[in-house]
C-alpha cells in the first residue's frame, strides 16, 4: 500500500508556515504544486491506477524528494526569521 507524501503529513510542525507561504510567496506556490502534482502522480501509480516504467516512477520519486528537500530549505528559512 503507497502513501501519499503531502507536505503537512511530511512537516506537521511547519503546517502554519507552509500555509503563509504559499500565499506569500510565488516560487515557494510553484514549487509546491509541482511537488502536489508529483505525489498525487507517484501515488496513482503505485495504486496501479496508471502504469509506467520503473525508471519513469524512480525518476519521478527523484524529483519529488528534490522538491521536498527545497521547500524544507525555505520552511527552515522561514521559521529562523520568525
Amino acid at each position: 500500500m503507497s502513501e501519499k507524501h503531502d507536505l503537512v503529513h511530511e512537516f506537521p510542525e511547519f503546517r502554519d508556515q507552509i500555509h503563509q507561504l504559499k500565499l506569500s510567496d510565488n516560487h515557494f506556490a510553484v514549487l509546491f504544486q509541482r511537488y502536489h502534482e508529483l505525489d498525487h502522480e507517484i501515488h496513482r501509480i503505485e495504486q496501479g491506477v496508471e502504469t509506467t516504467s520503473d525508471d519513469y516512477l524512480d525518476h519521478q520519486k527523484k524529483q519529488r524528494l528534490f522538491l521536498k528537500d527545497e521547500l524544507f530549505q525555505m520552511l527552515q528559512a522561514r521559521a529562523e526569521v520568525a
